[in-house]
């Protein structure tokens, strides 16, 4: 259960941490600062896996017909990117302030093993068909972890010190927690959500490519027919449709940071026809490319250059 002490001290470090709107890069790589002074309304984002713990404020995920809190009482973590729609609540009297782990691989399979061979338990049950996404309860021992990392984070002797320590149990804590049984199926690719997991790394890291249902499907160990319904009871969408997704999230980025036109993202991002883009722009966020990224600047939703980086500052 959230304490109302631990929480007013973890609001003041990030008040320190991110004493601005948007994203603040910390010294660790993987982890960021956010924040937002006023409310933001829907649209459409793509995160990337990892965690996101929220301190003050709340956001709402929109999947489906299912909509997803994440708050002081909540955390998000994502097992595998997947796109949705997202609104933020937030004020100048009260900031949205939230911390940001991407995923590192690596750390969490190697935590994961650990785990394994000292024999804990793990509280999480993988359900028949997991979504790439869900918000889990706060714990007391997350949130006192959570305390030390970001005390620690805001000195950088300490930082330097103790960070990578903190940050190793964090994601002890979160693998032993009600998720833990999801993260550790994408990481050993086990089970449908590993095997859509292997399929869905395969788009981002070949998008701009003409890519071939059939061939992700055997890549996966899966048959044409439990390929399309395990990969639309996880993503909420369509093999085709999150590769489209994908294409027009890498554009936008593409666009906000690097300031390319339009016809040049499109082009980059395996688009022929810069007016089919165009179209297929407007229908996923509502507005021109330019009257996008317009917005974008003007809600300081602008994430520093990153081309891994999927995740909106929205």
């Amino acid at each position: 259960m959230p304490d109302a002490t631990r929480q007013r001290q973890i609001r003041d470090l990030l008040l320190r941490l991110a004493p601005n709107e948007g994203y603040t890069v910390s010294p660790i790589e993987s982890v960021r600062w956010l924040r937002s002074d006023r409310p933001l309304a829907r649209t459409p984002v793509l995160y990337e896996p990892g965690i996101v713990f929220v301190f003050q404020g709340r956001k709402r995920g929109f999947i489906g017909d299912r909509t997803i809190v994440y708050d002081a009482r909540h955390y998000l973590v994502v097992a595998v990117p997947v796109p949705f729609t997202m609104a933020t609540d937030a004020s100048e009297e009260a900031p949205l302030l939230a911390a940001y782990l991407r995923l590192d691989a690596a750390l969490a399979a190697e935590v994961a093993l650990a785990i394994d061979q000292g024999g804990a338990t793990v509280d999480g049950i993988e359900p028949a068909e997991p979504l790439g996404l869900e918000a889990s309860p706060m714990d007391d021992r997350i949130e006192a972890t959570l305390l030390r990392f970001l005390e620690a984070m805001a000195d950088p002797v300490e930082t330097a010190v103790l960070g990578p320590a903190l940050l190793r149990e964090l994601y002890f804590r979160v693998l032993g927690g009600p998720q833990g049984t999801t993260l550790r199926s994408v990481l050993g690719e086990r089970g449908h959500l590993g095997r859509i997991a292997l399929a869905l790394r395969r788009i981002h890291a070949d998008y701009a490519d003409r890519l071939d249902v059939s061939r992700l499907a055997r890549e996966a160990g899966l048959g044409l027919a439990a390929f399309h319904a395990h990969f639309k009871a996880i993503t909420q969408t369509t093999p085709m449709q999150y590769v489209k997704s994908t294409r027009l999230h890498r554009a936008r980025l593409l666009m906000l940071q690097k300031g390319m036109t339009a016809a040049a993202a499109a082009d980059r991002v395996g688009y022929a026809s810069a007016s089919q883009f165009s179209r297929e722009f407007r229908r996923l966020f509502g507005q021109t490319p330019q009257a996008e990224v317009a917005r974008l600047k003007a809600s300081f939703a602008i994430p520093e250059q990153d081309d891994e980086t999927f995740v909106s500052s929205h």
